[in-house]
């Protein structure tokens, strides 16, 4: 460990694996390590074995629910937005060659005690259950006129100014009742709250786009997710950096950031040897995790996100037994701050045993009972027939990094999608480059 890099990265998470990936293909030389005898970190996909040695230690797993190997269980559920910038990243790097994908089944969102799949298109809101008929027609006029927007086209613009209008004028405008809102705002746009609402319109038109232009993609969810789990991500962007010479040590204890007196990064200790690098990027729990290292505060934490993967031996109820979904508690709806997700996959992804469902139902945690705050989305899921609780911090670092080379990425939040992930990939890239990641577009191969 006594040669020179370009960059050393800590942790193989999804987010540490695409940015070591990336900066391989550059040409950097890269040295990827982790603590942990796998890949993945906290984005990482258990065997049954794994599952219960992480959550019931010293418990082994029951021999009903089948073999150790047919699970892959994804830690953080989230899925891939077709047209997404996840999407972007997996085809310019050509590392869809490592993965096979296929379509999550189904888009819901909760309203009124009732689950309605979220409709995409003018046509699926006027059938919609979701809304009167004269709500559908408000509700029709508001999606063509986001469909027909035109940037240099003033004739489609109906008065509003999407740089300036808050959401609010243009839900207003349209006449939107409040449950409408909550779900073009939090199903379509998947906002986690509803600070969106006072800014100006354009990011929010921009995401229902997104969720619009992706349903249309593949048909039944705007939805994609990778066989055998999650996991297989940040596997597949260390393959992709092995082949442009990234170097990777897993089962690796990090004990020690070094730094010179004037604070700048100079290597990383593991045991007796210090490996030397001009710049180093890695994960929260690298840093510190929230305490003083070195009496410096380089993370701090933002908030709790609590997640319960839930092993179900069904559908879940009123998904039209959906061999995957994703619903979406609005707040609004249960009288939170924060939505609730809930994420479901089956053995047609083979992630578990033919018969099996995992669901995973997660949330910003808001009070001292969090396992309270769930229970809506528990109570959707009927029989739960075993259940698996986390509740992790989610960290943000205190510093650019650009002063003492030192780069740290965010922890993974609630949301149910990968676009947050990459806003963290091109931020940390900016940062660590001084340019901006550029990636071009095409399609990815989907299984029905």
């Amino acid at each position: 460990m006594d040669e020179e890099y370009d960059v050393v990265v800590l942790g193989t998470g999804l987010t540490e694996c695409i940015l070591s990936g990336l900066l391989s293909k550059e040409g950097k030389k890269v040295l990827h390590m982790d603590r942990n005898d796998y890949y993945g970190g906290d984005s990482a996909s258990l065997n049954l074995t794994q599952l219960y040695r992480k959550f019931r230690p010293g418990q082994e797993p029951p021999s009903e629910l089948g073999r150790d190997r047919d699970y892959a269980v994804d830690l953080i559920p989230k899925f891939i937005i077709a047209s997404g910038e996840m999407t972007q990243i997996l085809v310019h790097t050509d590392v869809t060659r490592y993965l096979e994908f296929k379509q999550i089944a189904g888009s819901f969102v909760y309203r009124d005690g009732k689950i309605s799949k979220v409709p995409s298109t003018e046509m699926e809101a006027v059938r919609s259950p979701l809304m009167g008929l004269f709500e559908k027609r408000r509700a029709k006029k508001f999606f063509e006129f986001l469909q027909n927007w035109k940037d240099e086209d003033p004739a489609t613009h109906q008065g509003i100014d999407l740089d300036k209008d808050s959401m609010k004028t243009v839900y207003e405008k349209f006449g939107l009742e409040p449950g409408t809102q909550d779900f073009v705002g939090h199903a379509m746009a998947l906002y986690l709250d509803d600070d969106y609402i006072t800014k100006p319109a354009r990011a929010a038109y921009n995401r229902i786009v997104l969720y619009t232009s992706s349903m249309a993609r593949y048909g039944k969810s705007p939805y994609i997710y990778p066989l055998y789990g999650l996991g297989e991500l940040p596997q597949s962007f260390a393959r992709l950096s092995a082949i442009y010479g990234g170097t990777y040590m897993l089962d690796k204890s990090i004990d020690e950031i070094v730094t010179d007196e004037q604070g700048k990064f100079v290597g990383v200790r593991s045991g007796g040897e210090t490996v030397k690098a001009k710049q180093v990027i890695g994960d929260p729990s690298y840093f510190g995790a929230g305490k003083q290292t070195d009496g410096k505060l380089r993370v701090v934490e933002e908030s709790k996100v609590i997640r319960a993967i839930c092993v179900l031996k069904h559908p879940i109820p009123e998904t039209d037994d959906s061999d995957s979904c994703q619903i979406i508690i609005p707040q609004n709806q249960v009288g939170r701050r924060n939505d609730i997700y809930i994420a479901m996959v089956s053995s047609t992804h083979n992630v578990c045993a033919k018969g099996i469902h995992i669901a995973i139902v997660s949330t910003i945690v808001e009070t001292d009972k969090p396992e309270l705050e769930i229970a809506p989305g528990l109570k959707l899921l009927g029989t739960i027939h075993d259940k698996f609780v986390s509740i992790t911090p989610v960290y943000t670092p205190t510093t650019t990094g650009q002063d003492d080379n030192i780069f740290i990425t965010q922890s993974y939040d609630a949301t149910s999608h990968f676009e947050t992930v990459v806003e963290d990939v091109q931020d940390v890239w900016k940062r660590v480059t001084g340019s901006d990641l550029v990636l071009k577009k095409q399609e990815v191969e989907v299984q029905q």
